[in-house]
């Protein structure tokens, strides 16, 4: 590293380095980074002291005696996730090192309440994941917030939620007052924060995606060099409105024949189900209306596999023009789209073979996300977590003894 770089600069390029390529010892690091041995063991001391890293194993391989590696630690530095949904508000605590010490969803009808009662909900839920991570003995570092809509990050406002039926609403000025934080608090728009936390930093496969969020509506994220793109004002990945369908259903934006009336959970719900079925109950969770829908499909309900079909098409549709233009190394099925990737993906990828004009496809793969609709709020927790990494000293004290539970 050049000689003009700042200790923080220093500090967050070793905190970087282990937990993107693991554990090393403190000569290894010294020449990866191009730094004398002695600097290397006063920059990982001061991460000591910070309980960021910790000794590990012996490194083995190398020329010379064996040395005893430096890993992450960061058991005792949160950040939190939370989300503001259609159908829920969630929140995650993660540590340094990716773990979960906290997870929490509360399933609730958000465009029928006011944004006051919608933010009560997820207030009530931050504090209680807070006092969760502090019990653990472990200090938060930060609040990243996402929320289903067009984002100003300049302001932390929602300019415009078009399936809450929210404009202008400062979210961020709004959490603050109510949370009375000592930590920052970030909003931003849940596909980006979802496509964060599919792109992994240490995989170079993941470093060229397209993340499809599901949820009401269909949200995204665009990845590139390990990059979310965020366009000129910040408000790229809205790709739910691009139209695919003229003529077709009215969406929650006013335009007609949007993508995400095609694929969005309403459109599903509506082809699979009556007005009365289970299924279409608001009032039960998420997570039961689209495990019923699975097990339906697992039986071979006729009319459950026409209607996953049906959307499975739609999404290869507008994936093969976004497939076109941005020829990503792999498009992520998130959200809901996850939890029902496997009778998704076989329309899909015919009609993104179909419609794709790069021969093979271009190279892009269709993968099923792990995290479902964790991935945002597992997003927010990763964007405030990076300001450990770029400047570790944020971290002003020493955190308390971590209790066996959180390890």
């Amino acid at each position: 590293m050049p000689d003009t770089a700042s200790r923080t600069e220093r500090l967050g390029q070793v905190l970087r380095r282990l937990r993107d390529q693991g554990p090393r010892s403190r000569a290894r690091l010294a020449e990866e980074l191009d730094l004398s041995r002695s600097a290397v063991s006063g920059l990982v001391g001061e991460l000591e002291e910070l309980g960021l890293v910790r000794s590990g194993g012996v490194e083995r391989g190398g020329l010379g005696r064996p040395g005893t590696t430096v890993e992450l630690d960061g058991r005792g530095v949160c950040g939190l996730g939370a989300e503001i949904s259609v159908n829920h508000v969630a929140t995650v605590a993660v540590d340094l090192r990716g773990r979960v010490l906290a997870e929490h969803r509360e399933s609730l009808d958000a465009s029928s309440l006011s944004v006051s009662e919608v933010l009560d909900h997820l207030v009530a839920l931050v504090a209680r994941t807070e006092h969760e991570v502090h019990t653990a003995g472990a200090q938060v570092v930060g609040l990243g917030v996402g929320v289903a809509g067009l984002v100003d990050r300049t302001r932390d406002v929602l300019a415009f939620g078009p399936n809450l039926g929210w404009r202008d609403v400062p979210l961020g000025a709004e959490l603050r007052a109510r949370l009375g934080a000592a930590y920052p608090v970030h909003v931003d728009n849940e596909g980006n924060l979802a496509a964060i936390a599919e792109a992994l930093p240490a995989d170079p496969a993941r470093q060229d995606l397209l993340v499809l969020f599901g949820e009401v509506g269909l949200g995204g994220g665009i990845v590139a060099d390990g990059r979310v793109l965020r366009g000129r004002q910040g408000y790229a990945g809205e790709i739910g409105h691009m139209i695919v369908d003229p003529g077709g259903r009215r969406c929650g934006c006013g335009r007609i024949g949007c993508w995400e009336t095609v694929c969005g959970l309403r459109a599903l719900l509506g082809a699979a189900a009556d007005p009365d079925d289970p299924v279409r109950d608001p009032g039960l969770s998420l997570d039961d209306r689209l495990a019923e829908i699975d097990r339906r499909a697992r039986l071979g309900d006729t009319r459950t596999v026409a209607a996953l079909d049906l959307v499975g098409g739609w999404l290869g549709t507008g994936a093969a023009i976004l497939t076109n233009a941005l020829n990503p190394g792999a498009i992520v099925l998130s959200g809901y789209f996850a939890h029902l990737g496997r009778h998704l993906r076989p329309a899909m990828e015919q009609q993104l073979g179909a419609g794709v004009v790069a021969p093979h496809g271009g190279g892009t793969r269709v993968v099923v996300s792990t995290l479902g609709f964790a991935a945002a709020v597992h997003g927010g927790a990763a964007v405030v977590l990076e300001a450990v990494f770029t400047d570790p000293t944020i971290v002003t004290r020493p955190p308390a003894a971590v209790s066996g539970g959180a390890r």
